[in-house]
């Protein structure tokens, strides 16, 4: 990527929007294109980001409160910052945030920053709301005002919203937000042609949106996203807290991690499958990747992304994830095997759609096992190499896993409850007990899966 911001210093502005999180990816990229990136939040934003996340992007002091002594260089901070500055941009801005610059109200660091910014220094807002609020006569009046001052305001896009319906109010893509940087500080681009659909002019009203249908609070992909820095920032977070950031890394270790269901085809539309989200799987490849391993990630079926450099294999059945994962092994250190993979498979399956009406009343599936990914790597694995098993249980989980360590013949067995609120397959957190073959036993509360994910391979690599 070119440096075409180069020496150009930029303050990003975020406020109290469910869209926050999107302004975390537009600070990298101004990051990788040279610019020396200063982020300044308003109160409610910490809310909808992490200011520690802000923090490790943009290498700057994150300025939240506008009387932290910390912040203070001089007497007028904010004089000095936005006279030092190429160009600002508020994004994404809120009905509030607006009212107050529309009128002045420097009642927190990032309105004095916008009112005292110098003219002839761009200004960029991108509004981001509910469509009822941006409909509303007062914003509406506050987005005129602004834009008459000399503000650059681009149009929000329409689409699914945070309420649930869909309208004008969301976010504008990552690559209009640039494009817009690049426009006003007259550098071409032309790497990256996306423009914005929406034209400058474009007039809303309630009669272009009176057929706005009730529709899930995220798309998919916003989720994905989210979910991506919510990981980031808990495990910085976590390595600051334990003090890991020089005495805990996999730098040079090679890990192969297997995540997801299997999907065992009975015909072209039928399968026998699980619940499995691949959520624990995916936050061991982060957190592994963060901590300086190339990952190899094979992974069932999932609705996950993962990181570029993250080495991704994905399978469908478990005789694919067999032989992907012995495929692999040979070249790893730690092979982490989460993924919940069918113990049977159908002995006989059918091409096309088997017919109700063809079939009859009973119709019956004859099973046979498959291959045990986890008892043949740890029959394969060499001095050097380890291999850590997962056990969901639902009834006596420690001895269960202890059993299953024995039989495997593996290095470490993470056991976690199917019954338990906070563990299995749903949601974000698991309980884990971790079992090793020096024979601890080290049981932990409830956690999110991407702290999970740290103490497993924290125990993982101590093995190596």
């Amino acid at each position: 990527m070119k440096k075409l911001l180069e020496k150009k210093k930029i303050l990003v502005g975020i406020t109290g929007s469910i869209a926050a999180y999107k302004t975390l990816f537009l600070i990298r990229d101004l990051v990788k294109y040279g610019a020396d990136v200063h982020a300044i939040l308003t109160p409610s934003a910490v809310n909808f980001v992490a200011p520690m996340t802000i923090a490790n992007l943009t290498k700057n002091r994150v300025l939240i409160d506008m009387f932290d002594e910390s912040s203070q260089s001089g007497g007028a901070w904010h004089i000095e910052l936005v006279h030092s500055c190429d160009l600002m941009i508020i994004a994404p801005c809120s009905a509030s945030t607006l009212g107050k610059i529309a009128n002045g109200i420097c009642d927190n660091a990032l309105v004095t920053l916008a009112v005292a910014l110098p003219k002839g220094i761009p200004m960029l807002i991108a509004p981001a709301m509910d469509y009822s609020m941006l409909l509303h006569p007062t914003t509406q009046r506050n987005i005129k005002q602004i834009e008459s001052d000399g503000a650059v305001i681009i149009p929000p896009e329409e689409g699914e919203l945070s309420s649930g319906l869909t309208g004008p109010g969301r976010l504008p893509d990552n690559e209009v937000l640039l494009q817009e940087i690049f426009k006003a500080l007259k550098i071409e681009n032309k790497k990256s042609e996306t423009k914005s659909e929406t034209p400058k002019d474009v007039k809303y009203s309630i009669e272009n949106i009176k057929d706005a249908v009730e529709k899930s609070a995220f798309t998919l992909e916003d989720a994905v996203e989210k979910d991506k820095w919510t990981a980031e920032f808990e495990f910085t977070k976590l390595r600051q807290e334990l003090g890991l950031e020089d005495s805990f890394n996999l730098k040079g270790k090679k890990i192969l991690i297997t995540a997801g269901p299997t999907y065992e085809k009975i015909d072209d539309i039928r399968f026998i499958g699980n619940h499995s989200s691949g959520r624990m799987g995916f936050a061991l490849a982060e957190a592994a990747l963060m901590l300086g391993a190339e990952v190899y990630l094979v992974t069932g079926p999932v609705e996950l992304t993962a990181s570029e450099k993250v080495h991704r294999f994905d399978v469908t059945s478990a005789e694919e994830m067999y032989t992907k994962s012995v495929e692999i092994f040979e070249k790893t250190d730690i092979a982490i095997l989460s993924a919940a993979v069918a113990d049977f498979t159908p002995k006989i399956t059918h091409e096309g759609k088997l017919k109700k009406s063809e079939i009859g009343e009973n119709y019956t599936i004859e099973l046979i096992k498959t291959k045990d990914i986890l008892a043949e790597l740890s029959k394969t694995k060499k001095v050097n190499q380890k291999v850590v098993g997962f056990a969901l249980e639902s009834a006596n989980e420690i001895e269960n896993g202890w059993k299953k360590m024995k039989e495997k013949n593996c290095d470490m067995i993470v056991v976690n409850s199917a019954n338990k609120p906070q563990s299995g397959f749903h949601g974000t957190d698991n309980t884990i007990t971790i079992l090793t073959r020096n024979g601890s036993e080290l049981p932990f509360p409830p956690m999110s899966k991407v702290v999970c994910s740290i103490e497993i391979l924290k125990i993982a690599a101590s093995l190596v």
